[in-house]
């Protein structure tokens, strides 16, 4: 042994090839192989005097060339000897240097001198020795070689190295070998194209896994431990070729490859690199291997299919080991297209399903890596592969469609190749659907065949089918949920955009580890691909949709179909336009389209001559040309149409060649012609075909009466007959009219009736010719066009189309799975898809499609069926609640579906604890009683006998709010066990899972939470307004949510509680009164704790919150109610009063309504609180916000109207004497803190038109207002203390604090609170002086206008304004005329107390400011009074005139007179009416003059001659008006009529008169005697002589006889008549007024006595003449002519 050991000499190949030679010597035989054994000899001895010189052109590492051919050439002979025993030493020989990378150089078929190339090819050769070890040697030694990184084998060598593998595989002895020849084929692939990828030699190489090699095909030839053995084989051979070579050699190869680089071995740049070309020249020999035996008559040679099987599993392997040079080098791209593509489509027409199975995961690998690049290539595979079969429902192989499903399944697991698929298919207007047809198709495998039809599925198969197809679209709505999060994920991560393109790819590669694969993500996407937003998507998209919409319409009525396209823009109206859609759109009939060419209408016709100038007939025979025209259609089958058409034709063939015939007729005849024959020639129903003579004599003449010649038309014949005319197919689908009646069952028809789906016609498993042919002519169409973009998204918003699409299938695969089939692995994966489809739809804001989803999920829990509930609803509820928790903050509206379920579980857990329903806490005594009487048979069974419980075993509808019980329905034993057994499946749901869901409300995001509580709320409604079935279940869990929930920001909080508020309100006006106190109280709970909270100034929480408290305070109608809410506000106000801060607001807001309520316990109850928070914790109230003050003080004033007891209301009163004390000493706290710089005016009335007078007082002093506006209103209460009292304490407030008010402020409380006081005293008269339309004296009847005031009080409020005007005179000066006016009013009031107040009052004004008006405002007084004087004159006119219609004394007769029997009761109320009336005017008017006549003498030396003006006419008028009222003789008799059947005393219309002439002559007299500048500034004289001439003709007209008249040229009576009793009472009465002027008359000066006596001496001669009733009056004439006529005569 140690002698074998040396043979080789020195050198490292020596000692490999030494010991070899030496075996090879032992095994030959001596006769037959002495020249190879002296060959051996002879080297041996050589190699002892070889040593190692590195010499890189040398084949053999350490020796020269001709060394190294000398060494090696026993080996060639060895192998040529095809003598095993020898064989096997020199293979194993060559293994070894191979393995340690001794051999080096180049193997091509260029240089086939090479020892390298002989020794590949003897190595190759000895496969045909026959023997199994052999095999497998060479198997080894070739794999070394191409393993070796100092060999490059390349060209055909290499494909013969294949080609030797191959046939080993073929033809191999037993299995073990056949599996290592294919192992060794997948592993070269490996090393030639991964130093492709790297264009380098030296790579890392990965072993391949002979499991996976044998996954679709030679399951039958494995042997036992056959993988083990040929996995060990691969691994020995790649772990050997692993040594490393000696670094002198290292550096004896680079220098080889320097040198090699000028030939491009390692050329990075410029040209292909030698590597890649033989990669490339690999590849493409595979794929035409795999397509020599395509033919179908060589489908059942099993060594071919065999051959062609290899082929592609060595293609699968190349695929799926690709890296990025596939794409970025156009050669391997277009390799890819050109040759791999065209594999797949000759191959797909074979029926073998292990090609079939490689065919899908060669496409597969295409898809998840090439996308990209083979956009086309991809629309056209995924039909023909897929959806061809994916879409077989009736007639479908089962191997076939499962493997079409697993390629679904697993495509699925991409999330970008999903999202790629739809952009770049579905959104491009020339590209198939793919996305939808992939989901419509699971969707119709889901729900099987429709049922009637035939179908070649076993049972089991299509249960399969349906549970994989379910599988499938469960895969893709997770998918799409994926790759959502992905890309929110990078979008909330805030990166650049170029690395957020990239972060995807890197997410999705990580998903991909475990298989060793990338995507087509992992590389730069190269020219073709742009990255596009959704809304270009969106727009292509709708731009698709509408365009299939329109073909469809065409493919039914092509005329409607044309005329929608033109309408929305798709299609241009012009005819040429409309052949381009024709021509060039794919999906449209071509029957439909011969149809419509053949129309006769206008636009059609124009339509079909553009259509048919479209073609370029030029040059073409007539055979051709009508074969090239009729592809685009197939002609109609109407005679007329076909007529205009090929009439059309032969106009266009004749002018395209105008030498072709005489004229466009014969070409006419003749296309018929050749169309009769192409029908008559292929057409298997015509048995007598035609033949070539009948043909020409048919044809004779048509040439204008000449033949045409016999040749052409023979050449034609046979042009058609061996080549048959076929017209264009229909290439749309048709619609499928199957209906599946599970649907209805299901009430999916809705959902179905959404996703628009078509069904294509059946086909067989592997694709017919025709089609392979079709999509050839495809793929040459597509070869001269550039390749369309492929898109890339980031952006999420494409996912609502996609579910858009796939939402109504998912749903309905689902949900008929789910209801179908009781699997339970089956129920599980829908509720995953459940599940995604609502994490998607919920992300997305897809809010009918999440609806759908959770909506069908509530329905599956069968909650409201629980005697039919199975594991499977049980498992539905746990989804629900892993879709509560999950997703949330997206649930939206959903919530209340969720909600709803949990609210039933717990329901159906209480009953089945055998707990009392919350009904029992809530119903009446009667329907307790009749809980007691129902079901006495069931008191076994413990809870049972609850007829709640009966209801839920009966079940309902899921959209049954409450089961109420039905006595009349008996519920079997059989159905009390199984809702028993079914109960005790939902222990699985624990209470813990159930509060998880609410206490996982705090994680809730704002939008989310808000959501919540409202769905919360309905359901909560739901179960409180239960007529017969009230739960609180809901009800607990919002004040739990609130509690949990309340560390939320305030912005959050008003939006969750304004949701509550509203709840509250609802549930606490129930008309079940238990319910709504159960809702207060929980409402009083949650208060309390929101009271411990802090609030901030100028915070409006604690108001917000208290608020439902006061609606339901308003709107209530229970008083158990109301009484609750006042007990909980003032627990809540009196325990927490340091946190009420803005709740000041609503709690007095519920004290203002408790003070109006009709209860008095409630008005008590409410004021002991109120009075304790203004006693004790004033200061609290205005803590925060001081427009509190004004909510105080509004519900003090609504106490203070308080009907039950004074005492309330007086101590109101006195409360709000002490808010005006703490705000005028300043004690609101916003007074020393200070306030925003804009804060809200304090709501001061409801009558708004009140605060504009008080704009532009202060902030501070504003808040006076409210205040001094209710004590104002309570002036006019009907009770007289209250009268009083508030009286007294609104004019004290404004006396003591007046002094803070500015003089703006004034005008306000003057016009708003001090002048609306005096309304109900003298509102009335206002009225009558505006009112023109009245004429009823109801209109006039006093104290209309609420309580009239006492004398008493009347007074008070005089003086008490007098006292304020005179204390802030100087403020309030510019006041004085309306103050005067006021006063005025107060004088004109028909009643006696106010007028006397009113006098009072105006005097005291004017004697304490007298001194101090101006003459203005004296003016001013004098004017108010006059105008009060006029108001009342008119006024009263206006009220004698309604007496008008009533006839006086002289229209009855003396017994009629009095009898009160003749007039009607109107009239004597008129009459009596009038009569008050009048007495009350006289006494006005008397006042007024009193009045005036008392300010004149006071203030005499303060008064101007304007001032005496406006007296003297305030005089003369009410003089004047005296007079007229005393002359009316018919007003006087009336009223004089009136009084004696009323039995009242007349109206003092004389005396009224008299007295104001008194004043009046008075008052002219003292003028004259004492003003005398005054006097002759007025000329009071002759104003004096008037009003003693009328007053003494007044006098004599009633003393002389009656119907006398004086006249100066009367005739003197010889007689006198003696006077009547009533002329006698007259003068009487007028005697002295008649002395007045008479003594006014003697005082005048002489001189002006004589000026003014021929006026008034002939009227002294009627009195000397006159009877006198008085004595005094002749007295006093006889002294004027005594004093003054006397010395007047003497003169």
């Amino acid at each position: 042994m140690s002698s074998s050991q040396n043979l080789g000499g020195a050198t490292r190949c020596g000692r490999i090839i030494g010991p070899s030679l030496d075996k090879i010597i032992k095994n030959a035989a001596w006769r037959k192989h002495t020249f190879l054994v002296s060959a051996c000899k002879s080297v041996l001895d050589k190699l002892e005097t070889l040593s190692d010189s590195p010499d890189s052109s040398s084949p053999l590492f350490g020796l020269s060339n001709s060394d190294s051919d000398a060494v090696l050439q026993p080996l060639l002979l060895s192998l040529d000897t095809a003598y095993a025993k020898v064989v096997e030493p020199a293979l194993d020989c060559s293994f070894k240097l191979f393995s340690l990378s001794l051999l080096q150089g180049e193997v091509c078929s260029s240089s086939p001198d090479s020892l390298l190339y002989k020794l590949i090819h003897a190595i190759s050769k000895v496969c045909g020795i026959g023997e199994e070890s052999i095999e497998l040697a060479v198997l080894r030694v070739l794999l070394a070689a191409v393993r070796s990184p100092r060999i490059l084998i390349r060209g055909d060598c290499l494909l013969h190295v294949v080609r030797t593998c191959y046939n080993v595989y073929l033809g191999g002895f037993n299995g073990t070998n056949q599996i290592c020849a294919k192992s060794v084929l997948a592993q070269i692939m490996l090393i030639v194209f991964t130093r492709s990828e790297a264009n380098s030699m030296d790579v890392s190489l990965k072993t391949v896994n002979v499991n996976d090699l044998l996954a679709i095909t030679d399951k039958n030839v494995n042997e036992g431990n056959s993988v083990h053995i040929c996995q060990g084989f691969i691994n020995d051979v790649i772990t050997a070729g692993e040594a490393a070579p000696p670094s002198d050699f290292r550096l004896v190869l680079q220098v080889e490859e320097g040198q090699d680089t000028g030939s491009g071995v390692n050329a990075e740049d410029g040209g292909t690199s030698k590597i890649r070309e033989d990669g490339f020249l690999l590849f493409k020999n595979l794929c035409k291997l795999s397509m020599k035996f395509s033919s179908q008559e060589n489908t059942d040679d099993q060594i071919l299919v065999r051959g062609k099987t290899l082929s592609l599993e060595l293609l699968k392997v190349i695929i799926d080991n690709g890296g990025p040079i596939w794409r970025s080098d156009e050669r391997f791209l277009n390799a890819i297209k050109q040759y791999l593509c065209l594999s797949l489509l000759k191959n797909s027409a074979l029926s073998v399903m292990s090609i079939f199975q490689l065919q899908c995961a060669i496409f597969t690998s295409l898809l998840r890596k090439y996308r990209s690049g083979m956009k086309s290539e991809v629309g056209i595979f995924f039909p023909m592969l897929v959806l061809r079969v994916l879409e077989n429902v009736l007639q479908p192989s089962f191997l076939q469609k499962m493997t079409v499903l697993s390629l679904l399944e697993n495509i699925c697991h991409d999330p970008y190749l999903i999202i790629d698929i739809f952009v770049n298919f579905d959104c491009d207007v020339e590209s198939p659907n793919i996305f939808e047809r992939i989901v419509n198709g699971l969707l119709k495998t889901a729900l099987g065949p429709p049922p009637g039809s035939s179908t070649t599925l076993t049972p089991i198969q299509d249960i399969t089918f349906r549970h994989e197809s379910v599988k499938c679209l469960v895969s893709i709505i997770k998918a799409m949920g994926t790759w959502m999060d992905q890309q929110f994920s990078v979008g909330e991560s805030h990166l650049p955009k170029s690395i957020e393109n990239e972060v995807p790819a890197d997410n999705h590669s990580n998903l991909n580890e475990e298989d060793g694969t990338t995507t087509d993500h992992d590389f730069h996407p190269d020219l073709s691909s742009e990255s596009s937003d959704a809304a270009t998507l969106e727009q292509r998209r709708a731009y698709k949709i509408e365009l299939q919409k329109g073909v469809t319409l065409f493919n039914r009525k092509p005329s409607k179909g044309i005329e929608f396209l033109i309408s929305s823009r798709k299609v241009g109206s012009s005819p040429d336009e409309v052949v381009l859609f024709l021509r060039n759109t794919t999906g449209l009939n071509a029957t439909m389209i011969g149809d419509y060419l053949g129309e006769r209408e206008e636009f059609p016709m124009k339509v079909m001559h553009a259509y048919v100038d479209s073609f370029d007939f030029k040059e073409m025979n007539f055979g051709e040309a009508i074969r090239f025209f009729l592809r685009g259609f197939r002609l109609p089958g109407e005679a007329q149409k076909i007529d205009r058409i090929m009439e059309k034709f032969a106009e266009r063939f004749c002018k395209c060649n105008p030498d072709s015939f005489s004229s466009a007729d014969t070409a006419y005849v003749l296309a018929y012609s050749v169309i009769m024959l192409n029908t008559d020639a292929h057409n298997i129903m015509v048995k007598e075909k035609m033949s070539k003579a009948d043909f020409i004599r048919n044809n004779r003449g048509i040439d204008d009466g000449k033949d045409l010649p016999e040749e052409y038309l023979g050449a034609l014949y046979d042009q058609v007959v061996k080549n048959e005319i076929k017209m264009s197919s229909d290439s749309s689908v048709p619609e499928s009219r199957q209906s599946n009646s599970l649907n209805k069952l299901l009430g999916l028809d809705g959902i179905l009736s959404l996703v628009y789906w078509t069904q294509t016609e059946e086909k067989a498993v592997g694709a017919n010719g025709l089609l392979i042919k079709h999509i050839q002519e495809k793929f040459r169409s597509n070869s001269g066009k550039s390749e369309s973009a492929y898109h890339v998204v980031t952006d999420v918003a494409i996912l609502r189309f996609m579910v858009e699409v796939s939402w109504g299938p998912m749903l309905a695969a689902f949900s008929v799975t789910l209801d179908q089939s009781d699997d339970r692995l089956a129920a599980v994966e829908c509720l995953r898809g459940f599940r995604y489809a609502v994490h998607v739809t919920a992300v997305m804001g897809m809010q009918t499609q999440r609806d759908a989803f959770v909506t069908s999920m509530a329905k599956f829990t069968n909650l409201h069926c629980a005697g039919d509930m199975k594991q499977k609803n049980v498992d539905a509820v746990k989804a629900i609640i892993s879709i509560a928790i999950e997703d949330g903050n997206h649930l939206q509206d959903a919530w209340e579906h969720i909600l709803t379920c949990l609210s039933r579980i717990e329901h159906l857990q209480l009953l089945g604890e055998g707990a009392p329903s919350d009904a029992s806490y809530f119903a009446s005594s009667e329907t307790e009683e009749k809980k007691a009487l129902g079901f006495p048979n069931l008191k076994k069974k413990g809870a049972l006998q609850n007829p709640v419980m009966m209801a839920v075993v009966r079940g309902g509808s899921y959209d049954s709010s409450a089961i109420g019980p039905n006595v009349s329905a008996l519920v079997k034993q059989d159905q009390i066990n199984s809702f028993i057994a079914n109960l005790n499946l939902l222990d699985q749901i624990g209470s813990f899972q159930l509060n998880n869901v609410y206490a996982h409300s705090q994680r809730l995001k704002t939008e989310a939470i808000v959501a919540f509580v409202k769905a919360l709320c309905k359901v909560s409604m739901s179960e409180l307004q239960s007529p017969t079935d009230p739960r609180v279940f809901s009800l607990t869990k919002l004040v739990e949510i609130a509690h949990y929930n309340m560390n939320r920001i305030r912005l959050v909080w008003s939006r969750i509680w304004s949701i509550l508020s509203d709840f509250f309100v609802s549930v606490g006006l129930s008309e079940n009164l238990s319910v709504a106190i159960f809702v207060m109280d929980s409402l009083r709970q949650l208060s309390m704790k929101f009271l411990e909270r802090e609030e901030l100034a100028n915070y409006n929480f604690q108001n917000e919150f208290l608020r439902p408290f006061v609606i339901v305070m308003q709107k209530s109608s229970s008083a158990e109610i109301r009484e609750l809410i006042v007990r909980c506000i003032s627990q809540m106000v009196l325990s927490r009063v340091s946190n009420v801060k803005s709740g000041w607001k609503s709690v007095f807001k519920v004290f203002t309504t408790a003070a109006a309520d009709e209860r008095k316990n409630i008005v008590l109850l409410a004021f002991e609180t109120m009075e304790k928070i203004v006693r004790e914790y004033f200061s609290y109230i205005t803590e925060t916000e001081a427009t509190t003050f004004t909510d105080c003080v509004r519900c003090l004033i609504t106490f203070t109207n308080s009907k039950f007891t004074s005492d309330v209301s007086l101590n109101a009163i006195a409360f709000l004497r002490f808010c005006a004390l703490k705000l005028a000493d300043g004690g609101l706290v916003w007074n020393e803190k200070g306030r925003s710089s804009s804060p809200g005016t304090p709501a001061i009335d409801d009558n708004a038109s009140n605060t504009q007078n008080f704009m532009d007082a202060d902030e501070n002093i504003s808040y006076w207002v409210p205040l001094l506006t209710g004590l104002s209103k309570l002036t006019s209460d009907s009770r007289l203390a209250i009268r009083k009292s508030s009286l007294e304490v609104l004019f004290n407030i404004l006396k003591d604090h007046g002094h803070l008010f500015s003089r703006t402020f004034w005008i306000g409380v003057f016009s708003s609170i001090i002048y609306p006081i005096f309304n109900s005293v003298w509102g009335e008269n206002d009225l009558l002086s505006k009112d023109e339309h009245s004429s009823s004296p109801s209109t006039f009847s006093p104290h209309s206008n609420g309580a009239s005031w006492d004398g008493e009080t009347s007074a008070m409020a005089a003086q008490s304004l007098v006292d304020l005007f005179v204390s802030f005179f100087i403020v309030i000066r510019c006041q004085l005329s309306s103050v005067v006016s006021l006063l005025a009013g107060l004088i004109r009031s028909p009643a006696q107390g106010p007028t006397v107040a009113g006098i009072g009052a105006l005097l005291r004004l004017a004697d304490e400011l007298g001194g101090r008006f101006s003459e203005n405002e004296w003016k001013e007084i004098f004017l108010a009074v006059k105008e009060a004087a006029s108001l009342t004159l008119s006024s009263f006119m206006k009220i004698l005139r309604t007496i008008d219609d009533i006839p006086d004394e002289e229209t009855l007769s003396d017994q009629d007179f009095s009898n009160e029997d003749d007039v009607d009761e109107d009239s004597l109320q008129t009459m009596s009416y009038v009569v008050s009336r009048t007495k009350s005017h006289i006494t006005v008017q008397l006042q007024v003059v009193q009045v005036v006549t008392d300010l004149y003498r006071i203030h005499q030396q303060s008064l101007l001659a304007s001032h005496v003006t406006l007296i003297l006419e305030i005089l003369s008028s009410i003089s004047s008006h005296a007079h007229q009222l005393n002359s009316d003789l018919v007003l006087q008799k009336k009223v004089r009529r009136a009084c004696s059947i009323l039995e009242l005393s007349e109206p003092p219309m004389l005396h009224f008169e008299n007295d104001t002439h008194q004043n009046y002559l008075d008052i002219l007299q003292d003028l004259l005697t004492y003003n005398p500048g005054v006097s002759l500034e007025l000329k009071i004289e002759p104003q004096l002589i008037t009003l003693c001439v009328k007053i003494l003709k007044l006098y004599l007209k009633c003393t002389l006889f009656e119907g006398a008249e004086l006249e100066e040229t009367r005739q003197p009576k010889i007689w006198i008549l003696p006077m009547g009793a009533a002329s006698k009472e007259e003068a009487a009465a007028r005697s002295p007024l008649v002395v007045a002027v008479l003594k006014a008359l003697r005082g005048l000066k002489r001189d002006s006595f004589k000026r003014y006596a021929p006026n008034f001496f002939p009227l002294l001669v009627e009195l000397v003449r006159s009877e006198h009733s008085s004595s005094q009056v002749p007295q006093v004439l006889s002294t004027v002519f005594h004093t003054c006529m006397g010395p007047m005569m003497d003169e």
